[in-house]
């Protein structure tokens, strides 16, 4: 067999486990971690600069990537700006993103990370990020395997947005559960920029700097703004929000 027809056949198999269409991401992710020499999987869209994750095939996954978009830096988002691979170990993580390694390796065990963006015809449309904890290292991974893979999710992703297109019942990715989470975030900035009169960046700012300050992401942080139990007031005049 080759590498694809693994991939598609750890793909079937957890797609028995996922068997919603919005589910497709997380059945991808699993996938890629299953047929590739890695540890753990994620995809994101950037959607109008939106990030929205997707999928993770697992929680440590699933954190780095809620981690990165907290602190704003990180191999994805370099992949998707630049459109290149990024193959990243844990001094690269380092020395490129200080903010973003710290975060890593104080909350999950991952300390490599490859990051491939993914495109439709003619755009970028997100990123595959693969995760490696030791002993295993971003080198067990050929560049070759990783990017026949990251194609091959791309395809998948683009010919289920292409049957969502004709069905009224179709979900779209925002249907799926990371991606409503995120979601929160936004809704977030809207109430602070309501309630202070700021803009979404300032509005952005001061949540991820209260995230940081309580060692949280802006996920959680933004659910907690949108019940109540952090205000807006108290975001602008906490003096932990400065740094």
């Amino acid at each position: 067999m080759t590498l694809l027809d693994d991939f598609h056949a750890a793909l079937a198999a957890a797609s028995g486990e996922l068997p919603r269409p919005e589910l497709l991401a997380e059945g991808l992710a699993r996938a890629c971690a299953d047929v590739l020499p890695v540890d753990g999987a994620g995809i994101s869209l950037l959607i109008a600069d939106r990030r929205m994750p997707l999928g993770a095939s697992d929680p440590a996954s699933a954190e780095a990537e809620r981690l990165q978009f907290t602190v704003g830096e990180g191999p994805c988002l370099s992949a998707h700006a630049a459109g290149t691979p990024v193959v990243a170990d844990e001094a690269a993580l380092l020395a490129r993103w200080p903010g973003y390694h710290d975060a890593l390796v104080t909350r999950t065990p991952i300390r490599g990370v490859i990051s491939l963006p993914l495109r439709d015809a003619s755009r970028g449309i997100g990123a595959l990020d693969l995760y490696v904890s030791p002993p295993r290292a971003v080198t067990s991974l050929t560049l070759s395997d990783a990017l026949t893979v990251s194609s091959e999710v791309s395809t998948c992703l683009q010919i289920q947005d292409q049957l969502m297109r004709y069905r009224d019942d179709g979900p779209s990715w925002s249907d799926a559960p990371t991606a409503g989470r995120r979601s929160a975030v936004w809704q977030a900035v809207g109430v602070l920029r309501s309630a202070l009169g700021i803009g979404a960046p300032a509005s952005m700012a001061l949540l991820r700097a209260r995230a940081y300050a309580d060692d949280s992401t802006l996920d959680d942080l933004a659910a907690r703004v949108l019940s109540g139990e952090v205000t807006a007031e108290e975001l602008a005049l906490d003096p932990d929000t400065i740094r």
